[in-house]
């Protein structure tokens, strides 16, 4: 597959912070990518780095093999949805929709069916004659993907789209999301902090942390293997367990000793356990610390016994019976522990 966008060694300051340290990699087309991280991570920097925003102080952005890094965002081809929507409360959704094909000198007459085109795709064709002020929040949401798509860019840009909307709303409109992007088939990148709607909407995550990429990968791989210990605890939760090799390939924690490929005897080890692969009823005594009903499960954590400091999370059916205070015994899913990098 021939790829769409090709970031190499990007790099930017703002002052004496470093935004972005030596970012390299790559997105394909017709792909969902998500740039998932917190506050500070880089990611809405590398976004703005996409869209023309920023010129980086180093490195080099390709699109369709072109180099983009230093031209203006009107003249590269890609288009930014913002937090706020941004659309012109005078004019009619219709017109919102079409202005960019106006700016691009496209007559009347066309940009307003490509405008109705594209309302359609998004599930607004009665909306045209409308102003923005009569529609829903999540409605405005799909106006401006309309807006954006309606110039036919390579690679659609959207920075933190659904942070204004409530959670129902937000999880109606992740859905809606993926369902234009596959329809369309326009290379999506989003950035989000949010770990479930990174995961619900990428085919590519690229989880992201002092400017540096982290890991990057589909989000099944991403969760399953993450590959550094900030990876692990971002993306989703874990619990992070340190043990000492002792023997070639097995190490020792205070969950009891596992087969680990890649320990050598005598060395430190960090192992990521996620909270629904710790089961009860055999292993370690520890101590019940915390039990959050959340629906469809309970979120238990447990202090271990002997262990100050350590508190495993763990995942359990929302009909299990179990109490702050109770004392359990526990043990980790051998099979399940990921070996994590720095």
């Amino acid at each position: 597959m021939t790829t769409l966008v090709s970031v190499r060694g990007v790099s930017h300051r703002f002052g004496t912070h470093q935004a972005l340290d030596n970012v390299s990699m790559q997105i394909d087309p017709g792909s969902y990518t998500v740039l998932l991280g917190p506050s500070g991570s880089g990611k809405t920097t590398l976004l703005s780095v996409l869209g023309g925003f920023l010129v980086p102080d180093d490195g080099r952005i390709e699109i369709n093999g072109v180099d983009c890094t230093a031209l203006a965002p009107a003249k590269r081809p890609t288009t930014t949805v913002f937090q706020d929507y941004a659309l012109f409360p005078h004019m009619s959704i219709g017109n919102n929709v079409g202005f960019g094909l106006r700016m691009k000198g496209v007559p009347r007459d066309e940009r307003d069916r490509k405008a109705r085109e594209m309302l359609a795709v998004v599930g607004l064709e009665q909306a045209f004659d409308k102003k923005p002020h009569q529609l829903s929040g999540g409605q405005r949401q799909r106006v401006a993907l309309a807006r954006a798509l309606v110039v036919e860019p390579a690679v659609l840009l959207l920075d933190e789209p659904l942070g204004a909307l409530d959670l129902k709303l937000r999880r109606q409109m992740q859905d809606e999301l993926k369902a234009i992007q596959k329809r369309v088939g326009t290379a999506f990148v989003h950035v989000t902090h949010d770990q479930e709607e990174a995961m619900a909407l990428a085919d590519h995550v690229v989880v992201m942390n002092n400017g540096r990429i982290e890991d990057e990968g589909t989000p099944e791989r991403v969760y399953a293997r993450p590959a550094t210990r900030f990876s692990a605890t971002f993306m989703g939760e874990s619990t992070i367990l340190t043990g000492r090799g002792i023997t070639p390939g097995r190490v020792a924690t205070a969950l009891g000793t596992f087969a680990v490929e890649g320990v050598a005897a005598g060395a430190e080890a960090h192992l990521a356990l996620r909270p629904e692969h710790v089961t009860l009823g055999a292993g370690s005594d520890a101590t019940v610390r915390d039990v959050v009903y959340q629906g469809s499960f309970k979120r238990v954590s447990f202090a271990v016994n002997g262990e100050p400091g350590l508190v495993v999370l763990c995942r359990l059916a929302a009909e299990t019976p179990i109490g702050e205070g109770q004392a359990v015994k526990i043990s980790a899913d051998p099979a399940r522990l990921v070996l994590l990098g720095d």
